[in-house]
C-alpha cells in the first residue's frame, strides 16, 4: 500500500519545486529526511509513572516506540542527577514519516482551539521546521479519559533543502497550513 503523501511528492510536488526553482536534476529537488518527535517530562525526576505514560502516548500517536532521553548534568536545584531517563523522543522515516506528516497536517492541526496556522518563522536557516505542541489532545489515537496529564511535544521536520525558502515550499506543497504574515 502506498502512502498518500509520498505519492502525491513524487507525482505533484517534484515537478512544481523543479520548475519554481530551476533544478536541472531531480536529485536536487529537497525532500523530507526524518520528523523527530520529542517530549521533555520534568516530573519524572519524581515520579517514574509520567514518563511511563508519556512513553505510551508517543507510542500510540507515531506507531513507534520511544528512546529515553536521560540528562546529561546534575541539576541540585531541581532535584535531578546525570543519568536519570528525563523526556523520550521517536525517529520516524519512511512510510511512517509520510503517514505521521498526513495525520498532523489533515487532522491533528485543525483540532486546535482557535487555530489560524503555524508560524513560517520556525525554520532554522537550514531547511529544518520546528513546531511546538501544547497538548497531545489534539490528535485523534489519544482518549481524552484515558489521558493522566496533559504534555506538550516538539515536532521537528528535517528536509534536504538548502534554504527556508525550499523548505517552506516544500512544506506548503505538501498542505502545511502556514499563518499569513
Amino acid at each position: 500500500m502506498t502512502v498518500r503523501l509520498k505519492t502525491m511528492y513524487q507525482q505533484e510536488i517534484i515537478p512544481k519545486l523543479k520548475e519554481k526553482f530551476g533544478y536541472r536534476n531531480i536529485m536536487q529537488v529537497p525532500e523530507l529526511e526524518k520528523i523527530v518527535v520529542n517530549t521533555g517530562v520534568g516530573e519524572a525526576v519524581q515520579d517514574s509513572k509520567s514518563l511511563d505514560a508519556a512513553v505510551k502516548e508517543l507510542t500510540t500517536i507515531t506507531g513507534q516506540r520511544p528512546s529515553m532521553r536521560k540528562a546529561k548534568k546534575s541539576i541540585s536545584n531541581f532535584k535531578l542527577r546525570a543519568g536519570m531517563s528525563v523526556g523520550c523522543a521517536v525517529t520516524l522515516r519512511g512510510d511512517r514519516m509520510y503517514e505521521f506528516l498526513d495525520r498532523l497536517l489533515n487532522f491533528a492541526l485543525p483540532r486546535i482551539r482557535d487555530f489560524r496556522g503555524i508560524s513560517p518563522n520556525s525554520f532554522d536557516g537550514r531547511g529544518n521546521f520546528t513546531l511546538g505542541i501544547r497538548e497531545q489532545v489534539i490528535f485523534p489515537e489519544i482518549s481524552y479519559s484515558k489521558i493522566e496529564k496533559i504534555m506538550g511535544m516538539d515536532i521537528t521536520i528535517v528536509t534536504s533543502a538548502k534554504t527556508d525558502e525550499e523548505a517552506f515550499e516544500l512544506l506548503k506543497d505538501f498542505g502545511a497550513p502556514f499563518r499569513k504574515s
